[in-house]
């Protein structure tokens, strides 16, 4: 599961509501000025309340920080990460 999670998430075996955490973390990543109450109202709807949303987004928005920063920056990715046979 954890190379399809890391790979592309819509192959994993994941529940309603992980795929709708995924979901949101994509959109807020690819398309932030268009995350809207729908979006909200569809993670509620997975039993998310407030509290969990919002710290949903600061992970989602910290990733993506450290990622663009490292990016940024020319830090590759650690040799022995992708080496590893669970993250094939």
């Amino acid at each position: 599961m954890a190379h399809h999670a890391m790979h592309d998430y819509r192959k994993a075996d994941l529940s309603p509501r992980e795929r709708a955490l995924c979901d949101f973390a994509v959109k807020l990543t690819n398309l932030a000025s268009e995350v809207d109450q729908a979006d909200i109202d569809a993670l509620h709807m997975q039993g998310l309340d407030d509290p969990a949303i919002s710290d949903a987004i600061q992970v989602i928005g910290y990733f993506n920080y450290v990622t663009r920063v490292a990016d940024g920056v020319g830090i590759d990715d650690e040799p022995d990460w992708c080496a590893r046979p669970e993250m094939r």
